[in-house]
């Protein structure tokens, strides 16, 4: 075993530079490449990533401009920082750089073959997008499904109250995600995942957070694809392992379902009227080529998506708020001139309150949730700006980058939600300065749910409750250091004391 383990590293030892030199020579033959780091043998520019690759390709770009060519790995990448650049991807060639670049822990299970995030610009992806477009994201069926948003945000109040009467901090991640998780499941399923009230965390909450963990790590067998059979880090044996228990949570859920509709042969089956009921529909239609097994992964995609980026927007917002005082003080009190404080708030208020959405858009832009978005691909070799990028290429667009750079921002790093005030910006992906879910047709059709469930929320948590940071700290000493992930999360979880401003606000 140990005579093995000596070959293979030798064998290694040799192959990969030999690799890397011709990957070099093939990366370096494009003369209208753009300019960029060189890096090192073997490992590129990997090393100059850190922690924050969001951060670190930011700086670089600054040195090479706002689109950049390195080496990460054996992976030729082009990085995107500035909104003229953005606009010439994901616009002017949007149908060119519309691929995915699908990292080896998200193939088990041929997971990316079947989801709407990772599945390649083909005829599956377009009837996925369609089926999103017209069935599950449209503002009718949304509207349907408003009720239960509302009565679950009831519920986070509530738990909420609890805190607030025993005198306990809340942690204000944990809360939105749990309360996101069933967002999304009573959309989908018209039932809970997660309990508030438990201090078991739960099946589903479990394994979603594990996801979004692994995501979060680099993994070697992407950037030297060598490496891939040997599966160095456990990646992909852990993901398969998670997305199974997932399966078996939604064959339950499913089972559950056809079971009802079922006993209701002959009688009136009961309307649901959410995406569940829309899906089944589809596998009951031989010709829509949807089964119970390809639609795992769009729920799936449902879940992750509809929990990390919510819950980590309304976080960023309520930290900046107990940063900035008198905001959460202009916020409150559009609230309680928009609604009062004998009922809670409704989804159908939210347009009424300009500075919350402004608030939410500042927030965003700060703050975007997917920094660098999700890897495209080149799927043909194109021109852009002069710059030849090459079939196959990684294609990373620096969001965070573009919504700081003070070329577009005056007092780009500073907090203020009046810069949106009586401004037609938005994040639509048609103002390429704030494009904090993408442009294009990769743009994120989870969107419309995404911003209602955020909207809802943080207006719910500053109508109810007034917010305290623990132990006399003072505004500026709140700590706002962030880590890398899918999303782009504090380092340090938000921790508050709730003070109840209203208990008539809570049913």
């Amino acid at each position: 075993m140990a005579e093995l383990s000596t070959d293979l590293i030798l064998w290694l030892c040799i192959l990969l530079p030999s690799l890397y030199i011709f990957n070099l020579i093939r990366f370096r033959k494009t003369s209208k490449l753009p300019p960029g780091p060189v890096g090192f043998p073997v490992v590129g520019s990997l090393f100059e990533l850190g922690s924050m690759p969001n951060e670190s390709l930011a700086r670089l770009s600054q040195l090479h401009g706002p689109l950049m060519a390195l080496q990460l790995g054996f992976i030729t990448t082009v990085v995107v920082s500035s909104a003229e650049m953005a606009e010439q991807v994901l616009h002017k060639h949007d149908q060119a750089f519309a691929g995915r670049t699908v990292g080896d822990a998200v193939k088990v299970l041929d997971y990316h073959h079947h989801s709407l995030v990772f599945s390649q610009n083909g005829e599956r992806w377009r009837e996925l997008r369609r089926i999103c477009n017209t069935e599950l994201f449209t503002p009718k069926r949304l509207d349907t499904l408003t009720g239960f948003r509302e009565q679950k945000v009831q519920a986070l109040l509530r738990h909420v109250h609890t805190a607030c009467a025993a005198g306990r901090l809340v942690n204000i991640a944990e809360c939105a995600f749990g309360t996101a998780l069933n967002l999304v499941a009573n959309t989908i399923f018209s039932q809970d995942v997660v309990d508030l009230e438990s201090e078991s965390t739960g099946e589903v909450k479990s394994i979603v957070w594990e996801l979004l963990v692994l995501g979060a790590k680099p993994n070697l067998s992407d950037f030297f694809p060598a490496l891939r059979w040997v599966d160095p880090q456990g990646l992909r044996r852990r993901t398969r392992t998670l997305l199974k228990r997932l399966y078996g949570v939604f064959d339950q859920l499913i089972d559950k379902r056809m079971e009802s509709d079922a006993a209701a042969n002959g009688g009136k089956k009961k309307k649901y009227g959410d995406f569940l009921e829309v899906l089944l529909e589809l596998t009951r239609k031989p010709s829509s080529g949807f089964t119970r097994e390809n639609i795992r992964p769009l729920l799936t995609d449902l879940f992750i998506a509809g929990s990390d980026t919510p819950s980590a927007t309304i976080e960023w917002a309520m930290t900046e708020l107990l940063r900035h005082p008198g905001k959460m003080s202009a916020v409150q009190l559009e609230l309680e001139r928009a609604i009062g404080t004998k009922r809670p708030v409704k989804e159908s208020d939210i347009e009424r309150l300009p500075y919350l959405q402004a608030l939410v858009k500042e927030t965003l832009r700060l703050h975007p949730p997917v920094p660098l978005l999700i890897p495209h691909r080149a799927d043909v070799t194109t021109e852009v700006a002069g710059f030849t990028i090459p079939k196959n290429t990684q294609v990373l667009v620096n969001t965070w980058a573009i919504s700081r750079d003070p070329a577009c921002w005056e007092n780009a790093t500073s907090f203020l939600p009046e810069r949106f005030l009586n401004s037609d910006i938005n994040f639509k992906g048609k103002d390429f300065h704030f494009i904090p879910f993408g442009s294009g047709r990769r743009i994120c059709p989870g969107m419309p749910l995404g911003v209602r469930m955020v909207h809802l929320v943080l207006a719910s948590l500053l109508h109810s409750f007034s917010w305290k940071l623990p132990d006399g700290m003072a505004p500026e000493q709140l700590d706002v250091g962030t880590k890398f992930g899918i999303s782009l999360q504090k380092a340090i979880p938000l921790k508050a004391f709730p003070c109840p401003r209203s208990l008539d606000g809570v049913e």
